[in-house]
């Protein structure tokens, strides 16, 4: 059996800096004699930091027009993610700064901590028209520096004061700390929270999202969130063929019997720099399984690594396609999970006055 040669990066979900080729950036790489010799010098590598720049944008909402997403409008108010989850299709954006989406994007983050003033100011203009603002389309709104800058909130804060709705999509627990704010804008319809959860096993958990919460604690958080009356969504994603699909069934089982009836699923995709990251990855953790792994994702995606066209991107085709698209609608129907529909009212929608009060009209 073969075995990669490479020593896993710990805590990390990427295995190296994966420069984007796209833009033609120079790339460089240290040969093995290299390696030895700057080691025997200077020690072993540094631990990786994490390190947090405060950025100032004029604008806080993104507004997108793809026919594959159910919401136009959203909020990120962090760029890059600390969870480090090794598969995040949101990690080629880093490259647009010349970053890498490897290693940069989990550990050279961004905070915008302006985020609520700027949507306030948005949510004060004349034309502006509400629709659910979705939270955690790029980076998770509940990463760790949330615990530091509080930005979430601060938002979450904004809806509620303007009666604004807005969902939630995250790997943390950590959304339990608002749990007050969310549950008033439930009592409003204006809240809806999925949690992600990839596995049961908390050791594939920690090789393929680091930092992220446990999965016992996020369907915990999802038992608790439904007992305080917030729609709550388990999404089991992403589904990674002959690494994560064992546990779709169980994980349905898991959120059903925490009073979750919301629940979706989502292939494994690899646009860009993702397709080599992870398969880097798999090269490190699973050198025994990556065939087999990628040439189910090539079934499922046309013969390719990734999908992007429009209305294709997030159909998984083929024999592979159905196989996991029945399993997971009968596993969801033996759960007694009825997807009830989260429609948030937008008719309660108060904009806040020019000078960042709420309008008495």
């Amino acid at each position: 059996m073969e075995r990669s040669s490479k020593q896993p990066v710990h805590g990390r979900g990427a295995q190296s800096g994966a420069v984007p080729q796209r833009f033609g950036l120079a790339t460089r790489e240290a040969d093995g004699d290299w390696r030895d010799h700057v080691q025997a010098l200077d020690g072993p590598p540094v631990k990786l930091r994490t390190h947090v720049t405060e950025e100032h944008p004029k604008t806080i909402l993104s507004f997108n027009q793809s026919p594959d997403i159910p919401f136009d409008r959203s909020i990120n108010a962090y760029r890059g993610c600390e969870h480090g989850c090794v598969y995040c299709y949101a990690r080629p954006t880093h490259a647009y700064h010349d970053l890498s989406p490897g290693l940069d994007f989990e550990t050279q983050l961004f905070a915008k901590p302006n985020a609520a003033r700027l949507l306030r100011a948005t949510l004060a203009r004349r034309k502006y028209r509400p629709a659910p603002i979705a939270m955690g389309t790029n980076t998770d709104p509940y990463q760790p520096i949330e615990a530091r800058y509080r930005l979430t909130r601060q938002v979450l804060e904004v809806c509620l004061d303007t009666r604004h709705p807005v969902t939630i999509t995250t790997k943390s627990d950590r959304v339990l700390a608002d749990i007050d704010l969310l549950a008033e804008l439930a009592q409003h319809n204006l809240v809806a929270v999925a949690i992600s959860v990839t596995s049961l096993d908390p050791v594939l958990s920690g090789k393929l999202e680091p930092r992220a919460a446990s999965p016992r604690k996020r369907l915990d958080a999802l038992g608790k969130l439904a007992a305080a009356g917030i729609p709550a969504h388990v999404s089991v994603a992403p589904i990674i063929p002959a690494i994560t699909d064992e546990f779709m069934e169980h994980i349905l089982t898991e959120a059903a019997a925490r009073g979750v009836r919301s629940a979706s699923w989502i292939m494994l995709r690899l646009p860009h720099e993702v397709a080599p990251l992870f398969r880097e990855w798999l090269d490190v953790h699973f050198p025994e399984r990556a065939g087999k792994v990628m040439s189910i994702v090539q079934a499922l995606r046309g013969g390719k690594d990734n999908e992007s066209r429009f209305f294709e991107r997030m159909k998984p085709h083929g024999v592979w396609g159905e196989l996991f698209r029945t399993r997971f609608h009968k596993a969801r129907r033996r759960c007694g999970i009825d997807n009830p529909p989260f429609e948030l009212d937008c008719s309660q929608f108060r904009p806040p006055a020019p000078g960042g009060q709420l309008s008495l009209l």
